[in-house]
């Protein structure tokens, strides 16, 4: 029985052991630009509301559309009265109690109304279509703001291993500083330094790491994940830099953007809803006509001589209605004209805010595309100096393992080739992201597999 229950506890006991292990390797998920773009737009919250606004106006066309059809109603009436009471079936007064009931169908149609309805449709459908640019709107600004974010992330991660790099350099010449201390070769001068170059770099290593995380969970919050699950980023297969284009024309994007934006599109299907507007303020200054309908009955007990019984009442007592309402609009306190004058200064600030919306794209390319070409002109300097200060470097430590450099001269080296790193590492994700915000405005799919 012992080595039964000691068997299940061994079994058990592993079992746990494999969950706990699979546990934590799915939790190490690792995720790619990709991903990160599909999950973000998946979960993003701006993004539902956007779209969640669209559905709104969905069903505000939809409404503008039903009202042009006539309404009907019906309605069904039945009571009991005691007492002194006048039975308009019986057409007198009555002091007996009186069972009546009665049924009505009504019908109203609009046959003119200054082309009001048709206007609202029209309004709504243009308010659709800035709906639905506005939903591409806020993916577009999720996507981008993604890939900056995942590189930001990427290039944090390289500074940190770099950083790790440097540290680990420091401590090796701090061991040999050690060595050579303690049998005479170096001075207490030359170990302090070793050890201050070792704390700058742990420093270092502290600041990488913290600016990494800080990246990650920015890219968390935007793909609306939990910051307690642990991810990897996948490292894209970055194009050569040095193949990346950046001989672009800003006006010439400006151009293929201005046509497809959805940010001016909607500022252009905005403007529209503006000018359908004043339409509809314009058409309440029209008479207005409509045709009326409907068809009743009634039944009261005190009626059964005269009229007959229920079935019979209900045949015999039927009314039926049909009219024209024409309404003339003279003077309501000038509501109609103030109206049309709000709708005109609306369709003036909405004409404005199209061309804002053009101005300050047509800014953004151009900012982007000097952007570019100084990412490009900081990369290939900090190429140079990280090449330079890394050969810089080598040669000092080699005249410093004979003794002819000082330990100042060695670590100020080393200092300088840590920064040129710092800084090429920067440099190139910063030109790689440059070139994607241009096919960003081209209307390209931001991707770094090409």
């Amino acid at each position: 029985m012992k080595k039964k229950f000691l068997h299940l506890t061994y079994s058990v006991a592993c079992l746990c052991m494999m969950l706990l292990a699979s546990l934590e390797g799915a939790a190490q998920q690792e995720v790619s630009v990709r991903t990160a773009i599909s999950q973000a737009l998946e979960r993003n919250l701006q993004v539902r509301q956007a779209q969640f606004q669209q559905a709104l106006s969905e069903q505000d066309l939809r409404q503008a559309r039903m009202n042009l059809y006539p309404t009907l109603n019906a309605g069904i009436n039945g009571g009991f009265n005691w007492g002194l009471t006048f039975d308009q079936t019986a057409g007198r007064l009555v002091t007996q109690s009186v069972s009546s009931a009665g049924g009505r169908v009504n019908s109203n149609a609009d046959l003119f109304t200054g082309f009001q309805r048709l206007n609202q449709i029209r309004a709504n459908r243009y308010q659709l279509m800035a709906d639905e640019s506005n939903v591409d709107r806020v993916r577009n600004d999720l996507v981008l703001s993604v890939v900056t974010t995942y590189l930001e992330a990427l290039t944090n991660q390289g500074l940190l291993e770099a950083s790790q790099q440097q540290l680990s350099l420091s401590q090796r010449q701090l061991e040999a500083a050690e060595a050579n201390y303690e049998v005479g070769n170096n001075t207490l001068a030359d170990l302090s330094q070793a050890k201050n170059q070792v704390a700058t770099d742990e420093l270092n290593v502290t600041t990488a790491q913290n600016a990494f995380e800080l990246s990650m969970l920015n890219l968390k919050q935007l793909m609306e994940m939990d910051p307690s699950v642990e991810i990897t980023l996948e490292n894209p297969a970055l194009p050569d830099v040095n193949a990346v284009e950046s001989n672009y024309l800003a006006n010439e994007i400006y151009r293929q953007a201005v046509s497809t934006f959805p940010d001016i599109r909607q500022a252009q299907m905005l403007s529209q809803v503006a000018k359908q507007n004043i339409s509809i303020a314009r058409g309440a200054l029209y008479p207005t006509l409509s045709l009326n309908g409907g068809i009743g009955t009634n039944f009261s007990s005190q009626a059964v001589d005269f009229f007959g019984p229920f079935g019979e009442q209900l045949r015999n007592n039927r009314s039926e209605s049909l009219g024209l309402t024409l309404s003339i609009p003279i003077f309501n306190n000038l509501r109609t004209r103030i109206t049309l004058a709000k709708a005109k200064i609306g369709y003036e600030n909405a004409l404005a805010s199209e061309q804002l919306a053009k101005n300050n794209l047509n800014k953004i390319i151009n900012q982007a595309v000097l952007d570019l070409r100084s990412a490009e002109q900081r990369y290939h300097s900090t190429e140079a100096a990280f090449t330079s200060a890394k050969d810089a470097f080598e040669v000092i430590n080699q005249r410093y393992e004979v003794g002819l450099a000082n330990s100042v001269e060695l670590f100020t080296a080393q200092t300088t080739m840590n920064r040129a790193e710092f800084d090429h590492i920067q440099a190139r994700y910063d030109l790689l992201f440059r070139s994607k915000v241009i096919d960003f405005y081209l209307g390209n799919e931001i991707d770094f597999e090409d």
